[in-house]
């Protein structure tokens, strides 16, 4: 069976890498979508309204066809300090494709063929639950918009979950790294920090060099929600939550020796304070315990992954 899908936020850190990797298996087939204005509402809506009709359409017209659907969600533009009217808005875009999915998927009979896969984020939804580290069956507690989004995102996928029969995956997320990031745009510690080793600013730190985080290299979890989708395919589970971590607890001070060990100099950053700061926990260990066989596998190394950001930084830069 061919699992055709759309990645929405392809052209973003995540949806790059899940591009790449679906390419790369031979039961995956992606589905050509042109790029969306996120400002304009009503293009997006008509845009994602005549690719899924025409999308759905085509399997349900092959009768013989057995092929299923995934949707991945990962896009997203906020973060944490971003401001409530933009999460909104965020979330009203998230909901507007899910009815229209909802919709298609009701015309051409097709709803209990698919699937769904929403990049969520660990972080945001449990930076003020208790008792680290956190699995699926912590109770989340968001401390910022970004986490309030995340969780709501979840909650309105839960919802088209129960009106349509389709198949979700919920990723919670760790610190997401790596090559691909625009310099416009540089998300998370490690990126600013890579970057600020190429650069006459320093790279500001506002947390204390204790804080706790899980990081995971943008390819590895690009290949383990892949296999968790199959999974939630093969087995025909209705709704899932899944961690997607590295499950190896890394402080900041010891981030900050990566570099130092990889430039053979002292990293370029200067500590600060930051009104988000009380938005962020201090730990952020975590286990999955839901399909842990999963996580059993090699992944990349946090100096090889940092490397590899690094040059993929200092190429952006030379190449302007």
């Amino acid at each position: 069976m061919t699992l055709t899908t759309w990645i929405v936020g392809s052209g973003g850190l995540l949806g790059r890498a899940l591009t790449a990797a679906a390419g790369a298996r031979a039961d995956w087939q992606i589905v050509p979508s042109p790029p969306l204005d996120w400002s304009d509402r009503q293009g997006v809506s008509e845009t994602s309204a005549a690719l899924l009709d025409s999308w759905f359409g085509a399997l349900a017209d092959d009768r013989g066809n057995t092929d299923g659907w995934c949707l991945i969600w990962a896009a997203g533009a906020g973060v944490i300090g971003t401001s409530r009217e933009q999460f909104g808005a965020e979330l009203a875009q998230f909901d507007a494709v899910l009815d229209l999915v909802s919709s298609a998927a009701a015309v051409h009979g097709v709803a209990s063929r698919g699937s769904v896969f929403l990049a969520s984020s660990a972080g945001g939804l449990y930076g003020g639950s208790a008792t680290p580290p956190y699995t699926e069956q912590t109770l989340p507690v968001p401390l910022s918009p970004y986490g309030e989004t995340k969780l709501a995102m979840e909650r309105s996928l839960d919802a088209f979950h129960e009106r349509t029969g389709t198949a979700v995956l919920k990723g919670r997320i760790a610190n997401l790294y790596g090559p691909g990031q625009k310099l416009s745009k540089m998300q998370g510690l490690i990126s600013v920090l890579a970057k600020a080793q190429f650069s006459p600013t320093p790279a500001s730190i506002f947390v204390p060099l204790d804080t706790v985080r899980d990081y995971i290299y943008v390819d590895d979890c690009a290949e383990l929600i892949l296999d968790a989708l199959e999974r939630l395919v093969s087995l025909g589970e209705p709704n899932i939550t899944k961690i997607l971590a590295s499950g190896e607890a890394v402080t900041v001070g010891a981030l900050i020796g990566h570099f130092q060990s990889l430039t053979r100099r002292k990293p370029h950053i200067m500590l600060g304070s930051s009104p988000t700061v009380s938005m962020q926990a201090l730990d952020l260990r975590l286990r999955s315990v839901v399909w842990s066989d999963l996580d059993e596998r090699e992944l990349t190394p946090l100096p090889a992954g940092i490397h590899a950001t690094m040059l993929d930084i200092l190429g952006s830069i030379q190449r302007g």
